[in-house]
């Protein structure tokens, strides 16, 4: 997920959640595997928003 995907807000993370969800099960995997990739990558990569205090 780059800062120029939709995915960079919650609720645009859950939109994305529920679309997948409709998939068959195959394309659900596929899909559900490369949003775990992309949130590993960006929280690896420091880039995550951070709370404000």
């Amino acid at each position: 997920m780059t800062d120029d995907t939709p995915d960079s807000e919650p609720s645009a993370l859950v939109s994305r959640l529920r679309v997948i969800e409709d998939q068959p099960l195959a394309d659900r995997a596929a899909a559900l595997s490369q949003v775990h990739d992309e949130l590993r990558a960006r929280l690896e990569s420091g880039d995550a928003p951070r709370p404000h205090a």
